[in-house]
């Protein structure tokens, strides 16, 4: 019977401190929980605060925004990191959507918004873009979103919207320029080439880009606007036409030449014939030492012949 008891009493001993075990297990269990509850609305904060890049910058089109452009090494923008994120924290109350924009890692956006000083802060209210220019502290966004300040503020032109045509060809140069900045540090830093050297390699590319961009031009501009001249049906046959009437020309030129010529020659054997006659009328030699003027000698040749043929019309 003592056994039994002595037993009985062990038994419970051991049921009362297991029951005592799993009571400390779940104590424990419900702290760690509720600790766990109550960190969730710590960590959700960071969330509150939105990060826009290149790849999702349409979505500030709709809706309310706040959205600041820094770069990590500005003083200014370091001064402001802490006040922006408190102000991110009334976001979700206010419905207002804040973001920021590191322009070192976003340069195409950079150049969509002109970005000339940092920090730069613009509001965007379903695709109106205004730029701030209040002071930089919580009170004063806080009352520039629920006061409605903005509507004050003149949106920017929809020709220098980040949306236009302009703003895109503007964010493609900062992004060409990005990259053309990453390809001098490698080559420089990474494979040793000299800074000469790079800028040679890019002045080279830079030419031939510009020829090829030229020719493909060139080539577009010819088959899309043809010359009338080459597509005419009839150009050929009025170039052949052209043709054959410039070598008719130059063989009329050359026809002419050649009678010119010949009346040079005629002239010739004129002046000689003439030369030989000036003598007496009977086409002796004058005497030395008389000599006549050739005007002079000239009318007595040509009173001569009339003389002569006077004798022959009375002969006949």
């Amino acid at each position: 019977m003592a056994c039994l008891l002595a037993s009985s009493s062990s038994t419970s001993t051991i049921m009362f401190s297991l029951l005592r075990q799993t009571k400390l297990r779940l104590w424990i269990s419900f702290l760690l929980l509720g600790i766990y509850l109550t960190s969730l609305p710590v960590s959700a904060k960071p969330d509150s605060l939105k990060e826009v890049t290149d790849g999702n910058w349409e979505k500030i089109l709709t809706g309310e925004w706040m959205i600041e452009f820094y770069a990590p090494w500005c003083p200014a923008c370091q001064q402001l990191q802490s006040v922006w994120k408190e102000f991110a924290d009334w976001g979700e109350d206010m419905g207002v959507n804040i973001a920021k924009v590191d322009v070192t890692e976003q340069p195409g956006l950079s150049g969509r918004f002109i970005i000339t000083s940092l920090p730069t802060i613009y509001h965007c209210k379903d695709g109106f873009f205004r730029k701030y220019q209040g002071a930089r502290t919580k009170d004063d966004f806080l009352s520039f979103v629920d006061e409605q300040k903005w509507k004050a503020v003149e949106p920017v032109s929809s020709w220098f919207g980040p949306s236009s045509f302009l703003m895109n060809s503007m964010s493609a140069l900062f992004k060409l320029s990005m990259f053309i900045r990453r390809c001098h540090n490698y080559m420089t830093e990474q494979l040793g080439i000299p800074v000469w050297g790079s800028y040679i390699i890019f002045g080279l590319a830079t030419l031939f880009s510009g020829l090829v961009l030229g020719l493909l031009l060139v080539f577009i501009a010819d088959f899309v606007f043809p010359s009338r001249r080459f597509s005419s049906s009839d150009y050929y046959q009025k170039k052949q036409a052209m043709e054959q009437a410039r070598l008719i020309q130059q063989q009329d030129e050359a026809q002419e030449a050649d009678g010119e010529e010949e009346e040079d020659e005629e002239e010739e054997e004129e002046d000689e014939v003439w030369r030989k006659r000036r003598g007496s009328p009977e086409g002796r030699p004058e005497p030395k030492g008389l000599g006549y003027p050739d005007e002079a000698l000239r009318k007595r040749v040509v009173g001569n012949r009339k003389e002569e043929e006077e004798e022959e019309e009375e002969d006949t």
